[in-house]
């Protein structure tokens, strides 16, 4: 027999207490009429519930959420259609690494063995997409199931779960001794002196060893450790594009980022490496043919979990442990140990050489090189940039300097358009002391353009950067460079002030190089929402492929 929520006896009530026992703060989502008891219990807790205005949008502001603070956002829908839309985000958050817990409605238990109105095996469904994929079979298992939800979602690897939660289990009654469980965090495990050792004497007979970092090592919170190892070695450092920022691109030994579609700046310093020291790097991060095509390097492992298996990441030691206490244990290993001096490559110098030409290029359209200088002039060191997938993210990830953890954010497991504005208001959410910019191409921005109404009525700053080319620009970068042609890529746009404007935010069109960046400060020291339209010229896409290749045969 169902009870009002405010009572201690509800399994909704039960169900919240136990998100909030989890450090629940917020949660993303649209309520359904099989899940009215948990919305109702939701808004009379401390939790603030966001209503949007599509579930994949509020699917992937809990990944966002996730991806910032390291406990896993939280994401909520009905059942059928709606938790059927929150798949991207749920499988962009698995292939990223990132900890999210999405909870939906399902039908009654008394129905969900046959055909019946809106019901679909949801379990099923969600589970090649997540760690764990799971129904609350009854009040009394609540407590457990949450635990179990969120200490799955945490744990290293990082990933979604999700959790259906049957109409009659919404609206029923629970024992009130029922209570959250205490949560407990799995430790990493010391690293082992035997491993330590084993690379420590690959280090020591290296001629040319270099570091790759990964997404792992900014969730381990190994900048500090890693910058003192590659420091007292003096070993260059390359990050992935989701390692961004975990090593400083301003420090001496940074070679940049590598996971440019071709052969770029930074895969000069692995093609003379003998040895790849890989810390927290991850096989769907970019493929590792693309630095071991020869499958000829020694590769020394540091996570914490083995690799997957590839026939050119072969790892001939791992220490699987704390990132970077095994970082700290191989640098004490190595003692007064140096590495023999690092070959000089080209990369740092020519992608400052090319940031800072772009800085002083005043074409109209812009040119890609001009918006990611005054972005990351009018950003500070600790502001966030999220980037959305297309050839914005090609263009940032490989040329936008960063400078710590977690603040320059792409997709780059599942690499999904469309998350970067949905995201981005999370993100100011998760951390109101920064400022926070959402890149997007024209060709994902109208994909979440309605969450611009959630920003506006829930009061969260957002400011979001449109590269307008009117089309798909990667998609034709890509004909282009394989056939000489290309096709079906281009669209046109709304009149993107006036669309900002209708839903209360403010709108900005560039209309020459100069007003970027004085139109870009003026947005992110607003505290309401501001769309910015600036038009790019992408025909520096290809003239950048040519630069590369004449670099390559020079060399």
């Amino acid at each position: 027999m169902s009870q009002p929520t405010d009572t201690p006896g509800s399994a909704a009530e039960l169900l919240v207490r136990c998100l909030e026992n989890e450090g629940v703060t917020v949660v993303f989502g649209i309520p359904g009429e099989e899940n009215i008891y948990l919305t109702q219990a939701l808004e009379r807790s401390g939790i603030r519930y966001v209503l949007t205005r599509h579930e994949q949008a509020a699917s992937f502001m809990a990944e966002m959420y996730g991806r910032v603070t390291g406990s896993a956002g939280v994401v909520s829908a009905t059942l059928g259609p709606g938790a059927i839309n929150l798949q991207l985000g749920v499988a962009d958050a698995m292939t990223n690494s990132t900890p999210l817990v999405a909870i939906s409605a399902q039908v009654g238990r008394d129905r969900n063995y046959k055909e019946s109105h809106q019901f679909v095996d949801l379990v099923s469904m969600f589970r090649p997409i997540t760690k764990w994929s799971g129904t609350v079979p009854s009040p009394e298992a609540i407590p457990e199931v949450i635990r179990k939800a969120f200490k799955t979602a945490e744990t290293e690897r990082p990933g979604a779960v999700y959790l259906a939660v049957p109409e009659d289990v919404d609206d029923a009654a629970a024992d009130a001794a029922l209570a959250p469980l205490p949560r407990n965090v799995v430790r990493p495990e010391a690293p082992s002196s035997d491993q330590v050792g084993r690379a420590a004497e690959l280090i020591r007979q290296a001629r040319q060893p270099i570091i790759l970092a990964g997404h792992g090592a900014s969730r381990g919170h190994a900048s500090e450790a890693l910058t003192r190892f590659a420091e007292s070695l003096g070993i260059p450092v390359a990050t992935t594009f989701h390692g961004k920022g975990v090593f400083a691109d301003d420090h001496p030994n940074s070679l940049g980022t590598i996971g440019f579609m071709t052969r770029d700046y930074a895969n000069f310093g692995f093609e003379k490496a003998d040895v790849i020291i890989s810390v927290g790097y991850e096989l769907q991060e970019f493929d590792p043919v693309r630095v071991n095509p020869d499958a000829d390097k020694q590769i020394i492992h540091v996570h914490r979990f083995p690799a997957e298996v590839d026939a050119h990441y072969s790892v001939d030691v791992g220490i699987i442990a704390d990132i970077g206490a095994s970082l700290t244990a191989l640098l004490a290993e190595l003692g007064d140990h140096d590495c023999p001096p690092a070959e000089p490559t080209p990369s740092s110098t020519l992608l400052g050489e090319e940031l800072e030409s772009g800085r002083h290029d005043d074409r109209f359209p812009l040119t890609p090189q001009r918006v990611v200088a005054d972005t990351r002039t009018a950003l500070g060191r600790e502001d966030i940039a999220l980037v959305d997938t297309g050839a914005v993210k090609m263009w940032m990830a490989r040329l936008y300097p960063t400078y710590a953890p977690n603040t320059c954010l792409v997709s780059n497991g599942l690499s999904t358009m469309g998350f970067a504005l949905p995201g981005a208001l999370a993100v100011s959410l998760a951390r109101p002391e920064t400022k926070v910019l959402a890149v997007v191409g024209d060709g994902a921005w109208l994909m979440h353009s309605q969450e611009i109404e959630t920003a506006v009525r829930e009061g969260i700053p957002l400011t979001v950067l449109i590269w307008e080319d009117n089309g798909y620009g990667l998609i034709e970068w890509k004909m282009q460079m394989e056939m000489g042609e290309h096709s079906n890529t281009a669209f046109s746009n709304p009149d993107v002030v006036g669309y900002a404007e209708s839903f209360g935010a403010k709108g900005y069109q560039i209309t020459s190089a100069d007003e970027l960046l004085p139109t870009l400060r003026a947005a992110l020291d607003d505290d309401g929402v501001s769309i910015i339209n600036c038009p790019v010229d992408y025909r520096e896409n290809l003239q950048l492929i040519q630069r590369l290749g004449q670099l390559d045969a020079a060399l």
